[in-house]
């Protein structure tokens, strides 16, 4: 007989939000770099907005909800080992209220490459009309090395992303374990002794998301 479940709300609006901006971010963002025509500017802004939304949802690490606190899912590499190997193992997932120990790293570490992207893009140059804000402050030569560096971080992201789906679908497909539903929705099924993570109210991570993009709006305007 199966044991009784529950649904308990594991994500805040704030972090649902802030994932499939970053989503629709980089999806615009390979748009605009790949597409003929003059996308630069807009390319420009949107690589500035994703530093300002990575920048909140670090912030939302320190100070949001408990299953967004990097605290609560950031571990060492024997807790990853040991999830890892319970997880190739075992028939059944253990069920993560938050990440789980691998999923945490996954995150922070897609999260630093879309930074370093974001930056890198901020000192790069496309060799015939456009120079990002800060490629004069380098010179030419620095700008040409930041400009490669910054196409090869992408080709990286590009399979950091393309791991990161992979991992939700094994889950999906050999753990019956949907991740996506819950990113969405903001809920999951658990085990009825499981307790419910304390989250906090959106409108604050909306608030840190709102002074941050103004913040970074200005400093662009201010370098052009």
């Amino acid at each position: 007989m199966d044991s009784p479940h529950v649904t308990l709300k594991v994500w805040d609006l704030g972090v649902r939000v802030f994932h499939w901006l970053l989503v629709a971010l980089v999806t615009a963002l390979w748009f605009t770099a790949t597409s003929d025509g003059d996308w630069m500017t807009v390319h420009q802004w949107l690589g500035v907005t994703v530093i300002a939304i990575v920048f909140t949802r670090m912030v939302w690490g320190f100070v949001g909800s408990e299953t967004a606190r990097f605290s609560s899912f950031l571990v060492g590499p024997k807790s990853v080992g040991r999830y890892l190997k319970r997880f190739i193992s075992s028939g059944d997932d253990v069920a993560f209220v938050g990440h789980n120990p691998a999923g945490g790293w996954s995150v922070m570490l897609l999260l630093s490459f879309l930074v370093f992207q974001a930056l890198t893009g901020l000192f790069s140059n496309d060799d015939i009309f456009f120079d990002g804000p800060l490629a004069g402050v380098v010179g030419k030569n620095l700008s040409d090395v930041i400009t490669g560096l910054h196409h090869q971080l992408f080709e990286i992201l590009i399979i950091l992303i393309g791991v990161h789906v992979a991992a939700v679908i094994v889950h999906w497909v050999f753990k019956r374990d949907n991740l996506i539903r819950p990113m969405v929705s903001g809920v999951k099924k658990f085990k009825s002794d499981t307790t419910a993570p304390s989250l906090q109210p959106a409108w604050k991570a909306f608030f840190i998301g709102g002074v941050s993009l103004a913040i970074a709006a200005v400093a662009l305007l201010s370098l052009e």
